[in-house]
């Protein structure tokens, strides 16, 4: 037997993969960055900059594509009565 899940508890459960997601790419975005200001640029403020802004627009994407596919699936129920 199926255990059936409520869309809001899939939704819950993509919201926090997300925000952990978008902790993770942002730490690795400003380690990335504080990295190559340290050996390439001579300790300048841009590349950490750059390196977070590309963290967060990884996460943002993967997080955008997550939760249209919560919202755009289709329950069993409901895909049969469609088909």
């Amino acid at each position: 037997m199926a255990v059936s899940t409520f869309k809001e508890d899939e939704l819950g459960r993509r919201w926090d993969k997300c925000i952990a997601d978008g902790v993770i790419k942002l730490g690795g975005g400003i380690a990335v960055g504080a990295i190559s200001s340290l050996i390439l640029f001579k300790r300048r403020s841009w590349p950490i900059i750059l390196g977070s802004g590309f963290g967060i627009g990884l996460a943002y994407g993967h997080c955008e594509r997550d939760i249209a596919a919560v919202l755009h699936s289709v329950s069993p129920k409901h895909a049969s009565q469609k088909a």
